[in-house]
C-alpha cells in the first residue's frame, strides 16, 4: 500500500463547486476527477462522509456508517423523476457553505424526492432500494434513530421519553411499525447518498485517482451509534458519560482539546470479538480505497477527562485495545490499507502498536519548522513509508501559516530548506513534493495559493468551521500542466491505469 512515489489532493466533498450552496457527488465531482488526472494526482483525499451533527463537523456525526445527505446530487434525482426539477433556490454565498440555509432548503427538497419515489413505486429502482435495505445492516437502527430524532425536535436522544432512550426489542418493533414512512423516507436518503457515492468513486478509479477516506477513532454521543449500543460505552446507568475524550495541551490549545466523545468500554468489545469495530472497517472499506484512521494513538492509550470537566487538563492517559484490536481486524478483513494519524503525543508504544502492521505516518510541514531540528516532521527525517502534509484540515491554510511567523522564524526555515526565503508557501510545497515520504498530500487551499481566510478547521473553536468551497474561477489557466510537470520532477507521476500502489 503507498509503495509507490505519489501525490494527491486534501479536499472535502462540501467544498466543490455546484448550485444549492454546498458541493455534492454530481457532475462538479467528476470534474474535479478530471482536473485531478490532468494534475498528475494519484489520490483524492476526503473528510468522514458522514451526516454531521454538533458544529456541523464530519468528525462529529449522528452515525459512524451512514452518509451525508447534504452531499446528495439534486440535478440527478431530478433526472431520475424524484423531483419535478432541480430548482435549488438562489442567494447562496460564493465561497463558503451556509449550513443553515442549505440544511432547510435542501432538506425540504429531499423530503419532496423521497415521498415521490416512495408513492411511484417504480418497479426497477424500487428494487435496487429494496436490495440495499436488506444488504445494510447498520440502516434500521440509523432510519430509527433519526425517525425518532425527527419526532422530538431534535433533542438529544437521552432527552426522549425513557422508553426510547432505553430501547428494547419490543420497543424497537413497535417503533419501527409506528414510524415505518419516515425510517423509509431516511433509508432513501441513505440509498441515494451511497450510490451517488459509489458511481464517483468508480469514475474516480477508473481514471487512476484512489480515493483517501477517514475513520474517525470516536464517534458522537448524540449518534445512533451510542443510542442503540449503549453496552459498548462508558456510560452510568442514566446514560450519560462517566468519562469523556480529547487530547492534552497542543500545538493547537494550551489548555488540551475537550472533544468530549464518549469513551469506549474495550473490555465489552473484547468479549464480543470487536465485532462494531469490524463492522465499522468493513463498511468504510467499502467505500474507499485506503483510510485515514484519526488519533490512531487512541487505540494504544485514550486520554480519558471526568465528565463535567470544562478544559481536558485534569485527563489522564488510559490504555485502549492495542494489537488486540488490530490482529482481530486482520483476521477477518486482511491486511488493512491503512494510514495511522500518528500526530500529537507520541510514545514509542505508539510507534510500535503502527509499525507492527506496517501502516504508513503522517509528517506535518508546518510542525516542523515550529519545533527543534531533531523534530519528525523535519525533511531529513522522513522516510519512504509515509505520507507528508503541507498541512491538514485542523491547519491554516500554508499560505496564511506562512503570514503568522517571525521574521526570525521565516529565515531559519530558508536557511534549512536552502532557499531565498522569498516564497515560503512556495518553498514548503516543494519540501513535500521533494520529500522521500512516497505519498505527499497537498490541500486545494495550498495549491490555489489561498491564505488564512480559506482555512477549514480550528480546533477547538466550535462554530464557523468546514465551510470552505473553492469556485472554478480560481484554478488558473496552465495550473494543471504546470503541477503535473512538478510532480514528474521529483518522482510522483502517474503510474498509468489504477496502479495506486494498494
Amino acid at each position: 500500500m503507498l509503495n509507490r512515489r505519489g501525490c494527491g489532493v486534501l479536499l472535502h466533498p462540501t467544498s466543490l463547486p455546484g448550485p444549492g450552496g454546498i458541493g455534492s457527488l454530481g457532475v462538479h465531482g467528476r470534474r474535479f476527477v478530471d482536473l485531478l488526472c490532468d494534475m498528475g494526482m494519484s489520490y483524492w483525499q476526503v473528510l468522514p462522509l458522514t451526516p454531521p451533527a454538533c458544529g456541523n463537523s464530519p468528525y462529529s456525526a449522528f452515525s459512524a456508517f451512514a452518509g451525508n445527505p447534504l452531499l446528495i446530487d439534486l440535478e440527478r434525482v431530478a433526472e431520475e423523476g424524484d423531483l419535478g426539477s432541480a430548482d435549488q433556490g438562489e442567494g447562496y454565498p460564493e465561497g463558503y457553505v451556509d449550513f443553515g440555509a442549505v440544511i432547510l432548503r435542501k432538506t425540504e427538497l429531499l423530503r419532496r424526492a423521497g415521498e415521490a419515489f416512495l408513492a411511484r413505486g417504480d418497479a426497477g429502482r424500487t428494487a435496487e432500494f429494496r436490495e440495499f435495505c436488506a444488504n445494510t445492516p447498520w440502516l434500521e437502527d440509523y432510519a430509527l434513530f433519526m425517525a425518532l430524532k425527527h419526532r422530538f425536535q431534535g433533542k438529544v436522544w437521552n432527552h426522549w421519553p425513557e422508553g426510547l432512550a432505553r430501547i428494547t426489542p419490543r420497543a424497537r418493533r413497535q417503533q419501527g411499525e409506528w414510524l415505518r414512512h419516515d425510517m423509509q423516507l431516511q433509508s432513501y436518503l441513505q440509498w441515494q447518498c451511497a450510490r451517488q457515492w459509489q458511481e464517483l468513486r468508480r469514475y474516480a478509479n477508473r481514471r487512476g485517482i484512489a480515493i483517501i477516506g477517514d475513520i474517525p477513532i470516536f464517534v458522537a454521543y448524540d449518534s445512533a451509534d451510542v443510542w442503540g449500543e449503549r453496552g459498548l460505552f462508558l456510560l452510568d446507568r442514566e446514560g450519560d458519560p462517566t468519562v469523556v475524550a480529547g487530547v492534552p495541551p497542543d500545538y493547537f490549545s494550551a489548555t488540551g482539546q475537550l472533544w468530549g466523545n464518549p469513551l469506549y468500554d474495550w473490555e465489552a468489545m473484547e468479549r464480543d470479538g470487536y465485532e462494531w469495530w469490524i463492522r465499522r472497517f468493513r463498511a468504510s472499506l467499502e467505500l474507499f480505497d485506503i483510510v485515514r484512521v484519526d488519533h490512531f494513538r487512541g487505540f494504544e492509550a485514550a486520554w480519558q477527562v471526568p465528565a463535567g470537566a470544562t478544559t481536558a487538563r485534569g485527563g489522564r492517559w488510559v490504555k485502549g485495545p492495542g494489537e488486540l484490536l488490530f490482529d482481530r481486524l486482520r483476521d477477518v478483513l486482511g491486511e488493512l490499507p491503512v494510514i495511522a494519524e500518528d500526530l500529537g503525543v507520541i510514545t514509542p508504544e505508539v510507534l510500535t502498536l503502527r509499525d507492527r502492521y506496517r501502516f504508513p505516518g503522517m509528517k506535518i510541514l508546518q510542525f516542523a519548522f515550529d519545533a527543534d531540528l531533531d523534530d519528525r516532521d523535519l525533511p531529513h527525517n522522513h522516510v519512504p513509508h509515509g505520507v507528508v502534509f503541507t498541512g491538514t484540515h485542523d491547519n491554516d491554510t500554508t499560505r496564511g501559516w506562512c503570514e503568522s511567523r517571525s521574521a526570525a522564524e521565516l529565515e531559519e526555515m530558508a536557511a534549512y530548506l536552502g532557499t531565498a526565503g522569498d516564497d515560503c508557501p512556495g518553498d514548503l510545497m516543494r519540501a513535500a513534493l521533494m520529500s522521500v515520504a512516497n505519498t505527499a498530500i497537498l490541500p486545494l487551499q495550498d495549491i490555489l495559493g489561498l491564505d488564512s481566510g480559506a482555512r477549514m478547521n480550528i480546533p477547538g473553536t466550535p462554530w464557523g468551521n468546514w465551510e470552505w468551497r473553492f469556485t472554478w474561477e480560481m484554478i488558473p489557466e496552465g495550473l494543471a500542466a504546470s503541477l503535473r510537470s512538478r510532480l514528474e520532477r521529483y518522482g510522483r507521476g502517474r503510474h498509468g491505469g489504477n496502479d495506486h500502489g494498494t
